[in-house]
């Protein structure tokens, strides 16, 4: 990934090699991981496509072993072209999947949450190549 923000406060680190973020949620104590996944040079077409971003949902949740919980919201909107373009969200058992895709930019900002533990570099890899995108950041966070 391009960028990473380590998810402790500063004097901590990520996840050792090998250690999985189950463990390392479970060792500080975390009652969830939120991981904010920022797309750039996606594929337009694919960003504008309501049924791509669907099955992108279904996808990433299998990816990640999630459980989705309800149907999954697709919404194209915004007046102001800076911000026009699909917004998703997805409940999961454990929380929620969201994001948004800007037309203008070709932008995609995907926010996972969940007190069930998954690896954001792989969401982040899944997400960059579903969406064909050029670059990607990455920032993880424990919620306690």
């Amino acid at each position: 990934m391009d960028k990473h923000t380590d998810p402790r406060p500063a004097g901590s680190s990520r996840p050792a090699d090998g250690q999985t973020w189950t463990s390392f949620m479970n060792e500080t104590g975390a009652w969830g991981l939120s991981t904010m996944i920022s797309l750039y040079d996606c594929d337009p077409e694919l960003i504008r496509d309501e049924t791509m971003i669907r099955r992108f949902v279904v996808a990433l949740c299998d990816h990640i072993d999630m459980r989705r919980f309800g149907p999954c919201t697709v919404v194209n909107f915004g007046e102001d072209e800076r911000v026009a373009g699909y917004s998703m969200t997805q409940l999961i058992e454990t929380s929620l999947i969201s994001a948004h895709f800007a037309n203008a930019s070709n932008a995609v900002y995907l926010d996972v949450f969940s007190c069930k533990a998954y690896e954001p570099d792989s969401v982040a890899t899944f997400a960059k190549d579903w969406f064909k995108a050029g670059s990607v950041t990455v920032d993880a966070n424990l919620r306690k």
